[in-house]
């Protein structure tokens, strides 16, 4: 175990403190647990300049090509050594993002390398050794794969934590400038959905003692030997942890990590259901990418409530039964960055 209470910061976290922009053309706000602010899309037009809103940008295609063109709009930052944060999946997994776009995706990056964690539930991705037979099984074998915590973890400090003080992430992070965070945008089992937030702060985590402590789950046994998944802090406790963890990986690489979110196959289920997850009930959206963690997962939920109920109510259920949308608002309370963003199309 190593201590890291801070890093050469000379990368210092550059979020903006949210604000407060009531503006929507086009995508209703959503009117739940947290107050959803609103976008405009503004492709084609001029940036206002004023710096008040961040930038977020979509596609509505999914497919390699975009997902690179996405990637070069909010690239500037990243350089060096770079991790490619994912979820690669239980076993045979149907939601999880198709390997033929990632593998283009990762050619296109310069000394990147895709990044793991082990689970804290037993299942494929409990041990290192298992994890691997996995990612063979998945069709991660095109490049290789560091599984961070193969070596132990790492504490990082989270500055400002509602709950956590330190997380324990997996040692391996700490051997990487940059982090690109492709997320597979879907529904969770206790965040409601599974955003770049969630990608972070649970998928960086150690998986014996990170991931324990962003659930509030210390001790005893883990699921399915256990009865852990009934006994953790549920709800707000559970994304102010989440929003705390993710926190310490932005503040870690500052300005060197960026965040992509592909809307395709939601899922009420994460991709840790594996082959028992619901089969999606929601259209495909598309892509957003921005350099800022709350503007982009503002933006996802934006969109997903933007669909008409016929096809979002699935989904919607899943996170506002879970208080989903307080992930946005811890974020906002630890100005991990803007809620109010404008929406570019690069179609």
């Amino acid at each position: 175990m190593k201590d890291m209470s801070r890093r050469d910061f000379v990368k210092v976290v550059g979020a903006a403190a949210a604000g407060a922009f009531l503006y929507s053309a086009g995508f209703p706000r959503v009117l739940a647990q947290a107050p959803v602010i609103g976008t405009r899309d503004v492709t084609g037009m001029k940036s206002s300049g004023d710096g008040s809103r961040a930038k977020v940008y979509f596609s509505r295609k999914i497919d390699a090509a975009h997902l690179i063109a996405l990637y070069d709009c909010i690239n500037e930052g990243i350089y060096g050594k770079t991790a490619i944060k994912l979820h690669t999946g239980e076993k045979h997994g149907p939601n999880i993002l198709p390997r033929e776009i990632v593998r283009e995706f990762v050619c296109h990056v310069p000394d990147s390398t895709i990044v793991e964690t082990n689970t804290m539930y037993p299942g494929d991705r409990y041990t290192t050794t298992s994890h691997r037979e996995t990612l063979k099984v998945n069709g991660w074998d095109f490049c290789p794969v560091d599984i961070m915590d193969e070596d132990g973890f790492v504490n990082l400090p989270v500055r400002g934590g509602k709950h956590l003080k330190e997380v324990a992430m997996g040692s391996h992070i700490t051997q990487y400038d940059s982090m690109i965070v492709l997320t597979h945008f879907k529904g969770h089992a206790m965040g409601g959905f599974g955003g770049s937030l969630k990608n972070i702060a649970i998928g960086c985590a150690s998986g014996q003692l990170g991931k324990r402590q962003v659930h509030g789950y210390l001790t005893g046994p883990m699921p399915p030997s256990g009865d852990a998944w009934g006994r953790m802090p549920l709800q707000d406790a559970f994304m102010e942890r989440m929003a705390d963890s993710g926190k310490a990986t932005v503040d870690y690489f500052g300005k060197h990590i960026v965040f992509i979110n592909v809307l395709r196959r939601m899922s009420v289920d994460c991709d840790c259901a594996g082959t028992s997850a619901a089969e999606p009930t929601i259209p495909d959206l598309g892509i957003v990418a921005s350099t800022d963690l709350l503007a982009v997962d503002q933006a996802s939920v934006d969109l997903v409530y933007g669909r008409p109920a016929s096809e979002n109510h699935d989904l919607v259920e899943r996170i506002e039964s879970r208080h989903g949308l307080h992930q946005l608002q811890a974020m906002r309370n630890l100005k991990m960055g803007n809620d109010a963003y404008e929406l570019i199309s690069i179609d």
